[in-house]
């Protein structure tokens, strides 16, 4: 295959993330990438060292569309969490494979540093330091990345609250209750319903 003239880092990252969107992260490899680019796999080489590089590239493409900067100093500071939790959400529910990665990454991914430091500067303002300012900012990071991969691989509206609902009354008669109980409860309810839960247990 004819190597492309120019190759950005941007159209590479561009080409990951469509593997990653229309196939999963378990798709992503150096061949498949390639391929989306109509190029050989050792020619990608020559402008990414490997897979993790890659993976990194998606990450900051995906992530430069988070706005993180501060919002408004007049709010409480839960209402201002809930703004940088909401804004890094609405990004990376357009790509839900890319959730994991931003774990992975997220000690040398700008887009995940830019909004973290944001989100500790409300913590800090608001009075958390020292090892309670890490379990706070431990805990948000995990909030959100579970909650998104939960609410796209295991939708209360999918096939999976159904059958709970119809497991037998005598064994397991809360589960069956409450995943009756799922239908009636949508993604927003859902994930700022424990967000909220999660900020009073901070507090």
């Amino acid at each position: 295959m004819p190597r492309p003239r120019s190759l950005s880092p941007d159209r590479l990252a561009a080409a990951a993330l469509a593997v990653l969107d229309r196939d999963g992260l378990a798709a992503l490899s150096m061949r498949a990438v390639a391929a989306e680019l109509g190029m050989s796999t050792m020619a990608l080489y020559r402008y990414v060292r490997d897979r993790e590089e890659l993976e990194l590239l998606v990450v900051e493409l995906v992530l430069a569309g988070v706005d993180t900067a501060p919002p408004p100093a007049g709010l409480p500071w839960r209402e201002r969490i809930e703004v940088l939790v909401r804004r890094m959400r609405d990004t990376l529910s357009a790509h839900p494979s890319v959730v994991p990665l931003t774990v992975s990454h997220r000690h040398h991914s700008l887009g995940v540093l830019r909004w973290s430091e944001t989100v500790l500067t409300v913590l800090a303002g608001a009075g958390f330091e020292g090892g309670r300012r890490v379990v706070a900012l431990r805990a948000l990071i995990a909030y959100v990345n579970g909650a998104l991969q939960l609410e796209h691989l295991g939708a209360l509206s999918g096939a999976g609250t159904a059958a709970i609902s119809d497991l037998p009354a005598d064994e397991f008669p809360l589960m069956a209750a409450t995943a009756r109980d799922a239908r009636r409860v949508d993604a927003e309810r859902e994930f700022f319903g424990g967000l909220a839960v999660l900020l009073r247990g901070l507090e």
